[in-house]
């Protein structure tokens, strides 16, 4: 009897698929990013890309994914993450399949082709992130949610471990265009995969009056699914100027900004860093690339692990978000390191070591879940994403127009080493205590979402 009752009322865990999957998602969705770096190498030479053409491909993603992340927020909240978010999966998969099919075309229709078709998938892909941040909000208790966010956070690192060895082999045995044939098949089943696992707390059909209490008791918000049920839930400028006009969310966008940089330099340029400065062949560039991506995963489990401990251990909520930051930029800032030593060992020690520096401290969506007014957690996430991926557009291009100008890597390296630093500045000196706003402290309405 006592047994009996004891296994009625144990909680499920079903919130910890719901993150594995999002990791899994996300994991594809930078993979997409991932793809084009590998493929850059062998393309480069089959189109006749200068260094400042392929980082205008490399940037055409961000170019529409950063402006589109206002309207993803708001579709978010209006829509419902379920339905947004699956068709964010369903047209990526195909656009990453027809940049394959341009690799049929040459020349100047050739890159214009794939730049589109890039500026397409970004626009595409601007849920994902605002998407993750509200399934966050919605399904983990706040003791919870630095751990749950750094999990899908570290699929960035993720993704080119397994992508960059995978899309190498696949490049050096069968060409680049198999690469994107590939990811648009696997995308596909991803989706079937996100219909199939994703639903309200509420309307989960494995999860048990226990969990949904823990949840709820621990501030989670438990929808996201669903279209906003309240219909005075208007997004309005005077909201989005709001969000801006804070100084702490002001410090969280700029410090996402710089801590950004440094994502877009490993899923971007440092493959072909590794081939171009250090004269790696694509396959032995795709091993090597996914060593330090490998740190970067664990040092953003870790991360959040840490902070949510010292959250758990009675540490103020400020303190257990913004040690873990500082830490791992301080630590990301010995990648500029690699201009004074030649040994490829070493070339891999310190991006390993940086990119746990950087996975460690890469906490801004656990920040975004602990701050963002209710009702305004998608909109938040996509301003936030914004400001974030604005490094998407400016990463690729300065590094790019630094190699073709000097010949070099050198200032490339001091460039992304030095945003983690502000990266430091930003959150030490402008953020302030972190707590979670009002409505009407950004100028919006009070809302359920």
């Amino acid at each position: 009897m006592n047994s009996s009752m004891t296994a009625r009322s144990a909680s499920t865990h079903v919130r910890y698929g719901i993150v594995a999957t999002l990791f899994l998602v996300s994991a594809f969705s930078y993979g997409d990013r991932v793809v084009l770096s590998i493929a850059g190498i062998a393309f480069t030479h089959d189109l006749h890309l200068t260094p400042v053409k392929l980082a205008y491909i490399l940037s055409g993603f961000s170019w529409t994914y950063a402006a589109a992340q206002l309207p993803s927020g708001w579709l978010l909240d209006r829509f419902g993450t379920k339905r947004v978010y699956g068709i964010s999966i369903l047209l990526w998969s195909i656009l990453a399949a027809l940049v394959g099919f341009a690799g049929y075309l040459t020349g100047a229709v050739a890159f214009a082709t794939i730049f589109g078709l890039r500026l397409l998938s970004g626009l595409a892909q601007s849920p994902v992130f605002p998407g993750n941040g509200r399934v966050v909000a919605a399904w983990f208790p706040s003791t919870e949610r630095g751990t749950a966010s750094a999990i899908f956070n570290s699929s960035q690192y993720f993704a080119l471990v397994l992508f960059a060895p995978l899309m190498g082999w696949v490049a050096h045995a069968l060409g680049w265009k198999e690469c994107f044939w590939l990811l648009g098949v696997l995308g596909l089943l991803l989706f079937l995969l996100w219909q199939k696992e994703i639903f309200d707390v509420k309307d989960h059909p494995r999860i048990n009056d226990a969990e949904i209490a823990t949840i709820e008791d621990g501030g989670g918000l438990c929808v996201i699914g669903s279209a906003s049920r309240d219909s005075g839930n208007q997004i309005t400028w005077k909201a989005v100027t709001g969000l801006f006009r804070n100084r702490m969310l002001a410090g969280i966008y700029l410090g996402q900004f710089c801590i950004n940089t440094l994502t877009w330099f490993f899923i971007s340029w440092f493959p072909l860093y590794l081939s171009q400065a250090r004269h790696m062949s694509i396959g032995k560039v795709g091993i090597a690339a996914a060593l330090p991506a490998l740190c970067g995963s664990v040092g953003g489990i870790l991360g959040g692990i840490t902070s949510d401990g010292l959250l758990r251990a009675g540490r103020s909520l400020t303190f257990a978000r913004k040690a873990p930051i500082i830490a791992g930029m301080a630590l990301a800032m010995c990648m500029m390191l690699c201009n004074v030593v030649d040994a490829q060992w070493e070339i891999l020690l310190l991006m390993s070591l940086a990119f746990f520096g950087k996975g460690f401290g890469a906490l801004g969506w656990t920040v975004i879940s602990d701050t963002s007014p209710r009702g305004m957690v998608g909109l938040n996430g996509g301003v936030f994403n914004f400001c974030g991926n604005i490094a998407g557009i400016t990463t690729p291009l300065v590094i790019g127009y630094l190699v073709q100008r000097t010949g070099s890597y050198r200032l490339a390296l001091i460039y992304v080493g030095v945003t983690a630093l502000m990266a430091i500045a930003s959150f030490a000196f402008i953020v302030g205590p972190i707590r979670r706003l009002t409505p009407e402290e950004v100028g919006g309405a009070p809302a359920v979402i």
